[in-house]
């Protein structure tokens, strides 16, 4: 081996390391930020307030670093359905981890490996093989293991925390496939499409809930504001760290190395008190965590 071939090799180990250490950062944005988000709401600014307003603040940024974005829907008019779809996402993780257990809301949205195998034979024409649909029962198992509390008799939603957290996950799924199937659309225009509808759709929901009086109107403390602008920052260097490492390593390994907001979740959220790490709870996220793993790794044809 050639000197130059071993600094080349180095090189690339270090790109990798600096990649996976992106999506770590990203996934501990993700997994912590139930915390900000539930002090916003004791500062006086629902999670769904905090959401608009976030990715608002966001828009407004990426519009004057890339202000040519929103001319990418002139050709491609069809994203309107990826903000959509990401906007439905946000709303239901950040409404879910503020008003729910933890630990529970996280593995019921991290069911979106197994919900991308219906979505893509929907959306893509994909037909599910048979380790897929493997992978699906397995999931589905974890989930009525997780919703199978002691004081039920059947395995359902036992609250709105688990219904957001269900559908939050299902529309990242939807996301997931609407980005591949528009994957000819410009990057730039694609993140507008996913942060402006993600403001969009969580100002629409706020608007909702006030009018039938399940969401206050905002009414942020100043102490709620060095929060707020924190957030929208973590967020955006969550989403360039994201791209970063996305783009330099295999889609398998991506995936595997985001399941750490798992760990983030749980370990931020049983260490305060916001989540219960009952024997069920471990249980049944272990199987949806191994059905993820699974997807991860499986063959890319198929993914």
């Amino acid at each position: 081996m050639t000197g130059l071939d071993l600094t080349a090799r180095t090189a690339k180990r270090r790109t990798a390391t600096l990649a996976a250490g992106a999506l770590v950062l990203n996934a501990l944005v993700w997994g912590v930020s139930w915390w900000p988000f539930r002090q916003l709401q004791g500062h006086g600014l629902h999670p769904l307030w905090a959401t608009a307003l976030m990715y608002l603040l966001i828009v407004a940024g990426l519009l004057v670093v890339q202000f040519k974005a929103w001319r990418g829907f002139a050709a491609h008019p069809q994203l309107w359905l990826l903000g959509f779809a990401a906007g439905l996402t946000n709303v239901g993780f950040n409404w879910a981890v503020t008003v729910g257990d933890v630990v529970r809301v996280v593995l019921l949205f991290y069911l979106m490996p197994a919900w991308s195998v219906l979505v893509a034979w929907l959306l893509l024409g994909e037909k599910p093989s048979a380790a897929s649909l493997f992978r699906l029962l397995l999931a589905m198992a974890g989930v009525l293991i997780v919703l199978k509390a002691p004081g039920s008799a059947w395995p359902v939603p036992q609250g709105a925390a688990d219904w957001l957290a269900i559908a939050g996950g299902f529309s990242f799924a939807i996301t997931n496939c609407l980005l591949r199937k528009f994957a000819d659309a410009p990057g730039n225009t694609c993140m507008l499409a996913m942060f402006g509808g993600s403001g969009l759709m969580a100002t629409l929901a706020a608007l909702l809930g006030m009018s039938l009086q399940v969401v206050p109107g905002p009414a942020l403390q100043a102490a709620g504001i060095p929060v707020l602008l924190g957030l929208s920052l973590a967020f955006m260097a969550s989403n360039a760290a994201l791209q970063y490492g996305a783009a330099r390593l295999a889609a398998g390994t991506t995936a595997i190395v985001m399941l750490t907001e798992i760990l983030f979740a749980s370990g931020s959220s049983a260490a305060l008190g916001a989540a219960e790490l009952t024997p069920r709870i471990l249980a049944g996220g272990s199987l949806i965590v191994l059905a993820a793993v699974l997807a991860a790794m499986a063959p890319s044809a198929e993914r």
